[in-house]
């Protein structure tokens, strides 16, 4: 077969081989990556939505776009906001919203048809929906800041503020809607009129508070009692505002949490209430003794006031008027932007509670059999005045792979991690789930305290619980899964699980380094080399977006970035270092490569700008973090193995990532100018990467594995002396017997480098190492999540230093990305974002598999690359989304044998013969599923 001899087959849409008509039709509508979003405060909205058909080679060929202020007046095709006409363009993403402003508290409905390359044209698709949410500071004018009157201290915590409000809304006046806008200085939970609003859990969530604040928009139209009493209240919690952060004491914020509110009550008649905070709120302390995120919390069941969220509550004396805190103008007040925080799955204990002797009664012992981020919920029974405690680690003292054992906190450090209820006495039983904490854990410890001294002849030692007692609660923000993937080597599979697993335990609310410790920080360097990976397993869009806001707000006038956002650190200058700081950059271009997002690159273009002009005050001759250097140099290659690459190293080649980024950032933004400027950068500071640290048999500089790697990954070597630097990096993986030696900044690039450069046997064979160090060892020793450390426990030397030695950290899990783009080989196009074009690429030769799949939920829909390798056959099934193409690459010696659905591939609707490049078979398809055999 020849590019010749075979003749091009149509991608165009129409009727299939079987004579099937076409049924395109307009699904997955969203606004700003969420579904029907509530409170958004986006001037120009973008609109997205996916076209589905079952025919072979679909492409959109034009759209229409209905926007109503209504749904009524929608159903009739009124678009009083927007009708865009039918536009030509096979564009279904980040499309911007082009009609008439919109002003706060304002509703939008919309809805879509497409058209196809021949002609058809789709149904109008299903109504969505996005609603404004207070666009103007005026907006809130009347509402204050209310909580109570206790501070705490720096190490002293205080009880949590109850507040509550109640009102009368007016008699002979039907609820049309009502909205109900909050915030706070610390956590809330909000309730009305007994019910809990909302199912999100510590919002408003983490910012840097000296610059924005979020709130958040409920509907509570269905909790109002027209022309009746009406009670509105609300726990307040210390959360990151006001409790313990990163290790520090607490207050890093503010002295105490406080809440803002709005809620806005409109009638059938065109009038409305408005209820506000102000000084008519009032306050009291109840059960929630303390609410700390890293320490946890304390329920005393006696103290609960039964009906303080209802109205005609008899207010006893412990309430108060609430307590009016002051404004501060220059911080923002914003709609949220990112996921909320949502309970995702509840986990079961995989045996029966171990008892471990104690005085005066056991201990137990429960087993989640997974490493998991959230609570647990508690089902007790007992006599009032008992305390329960539960203690939370992520091994026993044996180790990873002990069964039995006390638990091993010592890598807790001063994070006490400890909740504590005590009984009210109901005789029928009682549930209890924290509110305002979280913790790591897979284990959980509980621990009975009777209500009278164990000595007296009144105590009764308790019976021992049963394995219902405990359930684990995930938490994490509201990051859908996106993509899988599986193969033949089980050890491979749950590496995958423990990726996505350490992912979801620390995307919550900001992309955190661990979430156990007294730490629970943004880490820039881990964000940033694990951002690609996140993208392939959950849909991260949103998520980075309200981060690098973080981002922005963290960085110093001078441009420098910290090396945790938002900043926990009182320098707030501070320069977080090479592979930390860079992430300004990175983290968008990642978002705009798998989203198509080129709105996150133009919102933070000047802060990447400042971040670039500052970098140049950080080098000498273009080498960053100089030896001699005032100031912070870097953290190197964290945690490498017997391999130190100098942070000037790591700097110079991040700052010639930077700039070469930079410069394709200005292209796609229309900034010829700024792109030939950094593009120029680019050149200048690899001739002094290449001066500095290139010697002529390719060796950079003293040839660790990290320097090879970052020399080779960011193309900073002259193209003839990369064999040379290739083979250099292989010889020092095989002198250690077949093991790596990178760390936090060499680890996500050494096996794309490895296959890159065709070392394919030796990328292999990191990727099956069971041995530490290697991803695999941690999964041998029972591990459900990706360790901090490659030797966070071994058989030789037990733990590692408890001062830094977490068991979920997601950072080595970065390899993920390279099981599904290499392994499974779902590629981004390396010119054309979004998987609008993609590349499927799978690499079975040499892998020691005999099947992988993998999948993508694209924003155009399902990417599939699933193969198989047996009887030397190999069989390739793919699905391409419509409205999108693929470039794909079957493995073969002889192109002649490759069939498509049993016949010539050539021959095959909507596939085009390419070319047969480095043992490939390549073709061009449009959408649709395909199913490739060949010999292999």
């Amino acid at each position: 077969m020849t590019a010749a001899s075979s003749p091009a087959t149509s991608l165009s849409a129409g009727t299939d081989s079987t004579g099937n008509t076409d049924d395109l039709r307009v699904t997955h509508l969203r606004c700003e990556y969420r579904e029907n979003p509530l409170g958004i405060d986006i001037a120009v909205p973008r609109l997205s939505w996916r076209i589905g058909s079952g025919v072979r080679g679909t492409v959109q060929a034009a759209y229409q776009i209905l926007v109503a202020a209504s749904r009524e007046a929608l159903s009739t095709d009124k678009a009083d906001l927007w009708d865009s006409g039918r536009v030509s363009s096979d564009q279904t993403a980040l499309v911007e919203y082009a009609g008439a402003p919109l002003g706060s508290e304002q509703a939008a409905c919309w809805k879509v048809r497409a058209w196809s390359e021949n002609g058809q044209i789709s149904p109008w698709s299903a109504v969505s929906e996005w609603e404004t949410g207070l666009l103007l500071r005026a907006d809130w004018d009347g509402a204050s800041w209310i909580g109570g009157d206790l501070t705490g201290g720096p190490r002293t915590s205080i009880p949590a503020p109850f507040l509550r409000r109640e009102f009368v809304l007016p008699q002979g006046k039907r609820i049309a809607s009502a909205r109900l806008y909050a915030t706070a200085r610390g956590l809330y939970e909000l309730r009305l009129n007994g019910a809990v609003v909302g199912d999100d859990v510590f919002t408003p969530g983490w910012t840097e508070y000296r610059k924005r604040v979020v709130y958040q928009t409920y509907d509570v139209t269905r909790l109002l009692r027209a022309g009746e009493d009406n009670a509105l209240g609300a726990m307040l919690g210390d959360g990151w505002y006001c409790g313990y952060v990163g290790g520090g004491g607490r207050q890093l914020y503010g002295d105490r949490p406080a809440l803002l509110a709005r809620l806005v009550v409109r009638f059938d008649d065109g009038t409305q209430e408005v209820i506000l905070t102000d000084d008519r709120w009032r306050v009291a302390y109840g059960p929630l003794l303390e609410a700390d995120l890293l320490s946890g919390e304390s329920w005393d069941a006696r103290r609960e006031m039964p009906g303080w969220d209802t109205p005609n509550f008899a207010e006893g004396a412990d309430w108060r008027k609430g307590t009016t805190v002051p404004d501060d103008s220059s911080v923002m007040r914003v709609a949220r932007r990112g996921p909320a925080v949502k309970r995702t799955e509840e986990v079961s204990p995989i045996a029966d509670p171990a008892a471990l002797p104690r005085w005066p009664a056991p201990d137990y012992i429960f087993d989640l059999g997974q490493n998991l981020v959230g609570r647990v919920r508690l089902r007790v029974k007992g006599a009032a005045g008992t305390t329960v405690r539960l203690r939370f680690a992520e091994v026993l003292e044996g180790g990873p792979a002990s069964a039995t054992g006390s638990l091993y906190t010592a890598n807790l450090r001063g994070a006490r991690c400890t909740d504590f209820y005590t009984l009210r006495g109901d005789p029928d039983g009682e549930v209890y789930e924290p509110h305002f904490t979280f913790h790591g854990f897979r284990y959980v410890e509980m621990s009975t305290f009777p209500p009278s001294h164990p000595t007296t002849q009144a105590y009764q030692k308790p019976e021992p619980p049963l394995r219902d007692t405990i359930t684990g609660v995930v938490l994490h923000s509201e990051i859908p899964q996106t993509g899988g993937f599986e193969c033949s080597d089980p050890l491979l599979n749950q590496l995958q699980k423990n990726i996505d697993w350490g992912l979801r335990g620390n995307f919550l609310e900001v992309p955190t380094d661990c979430p156990q410790r007294d730490e629970r920080l943004g880490w820039t360097g881990d964000a940033q080399v694990f951002i690609r990976t996140a993208a392939f397993n959950r849909d991260v869009a949103a998520f980075f977006t309200k981060w690098q806001d973080d981002i922005a707000d963290a960085q110093s006038d001078r441009g420098a970035i910290p090396s945790v956002v938002p900043n926990s650190d009182a320098a707030a200058g501070s320069d977080g270092g090479p592979a930390w700081s860079d992430a300004v950059i990175l983290c968008p271009w990642t978002l705009y490569r798998c989203y198509g997002d080129t709105r996150i690159l133009a919102e933070h273009y000047d802060s990447l700008v400042r971040f670039l002009d500052y970098l140049a005050t950080r080098s000498r001759d273009f080498i960053r973090s100089y030896e001699g250097m005032d100031g912070f140099r870097g953290f190197g290659d964290w945690l490498s193995i017997n391999a130190d690459t100098p942070q000037d190293l790591i700097g110079t080649a991040f700052y010639a990532h930077d700039a070469h980024l930079m410069s394709k950032i200005a292209t796609v933004l229309g900034k010829a100018e700024d792109a030939a400027k950094y593009a120029a950068l680019f050149e200048t500071v690899r001739e002094a990467f290449v001066k500095q640290f290139v010697q002529e048999d390719g060796t950079v500089g003293s040839g660790t594995q990290t320097a090879q790697v970052l020399a080779l990954h960011f193309d900073l070597l002259p193209v003839a002396l990369r064999p040379a630097a290739a083979d250099r990096l292989v010889a020092d993986i095989e002198a250690r017997g077949k093991r790596l030696s990178t760390g936090f900044v060499g680890s996500p690039y050494l096996n794309a480098v490895l296959s890159r450069f065709g070392k394919w046997e030796t990328a292999f064979a990191l990727l099956h190492q069971t041995e530490w160090p290697s991803w695999l060892y941690a999964v041998t020793q029972g591990a459900t999540t990706i360790w901090e450390r490659w030797d966070g426990w071994t058989h030789d030397k037990g733990f590692q230093d408890a001062g830094m030695n977490s068991f979920n950290h997601y950072a080595y899990g970065a390899i993920g990305a390279w099981l599904y783009e290499t392994v499974a080989g779902i590629e981004l196009d390396p010119e054309i974002p979004g998987y609008k074009r993609f590349v499927i690429h799978p690499h079975a030769a040499g892998s020691g598999l005999t099947h992988c799949r993998a999948w993508l939920d694209s924003p155009h829909g399902r990417i599939v690359s699933a193969w198989r390798l047996e009887k030397g056959i190999f069989t390739l099934d793919t699905t391409i989304p419509p409205n999108t193409r693929a470039t794909i690459f079957v493995p073969t010696p002889d192109p002649a044998t490759v069939t498509e659905s049993g016949a010539p591939a050539a021959e095959a609707q909507g596939i085009r013969w390419l070319r047969h490049e480095e043992g490939f078979a390549v073709f061009e398809a449009g959408s649709g599923d395909y199913r490739f055999a060949a010999a292999a």
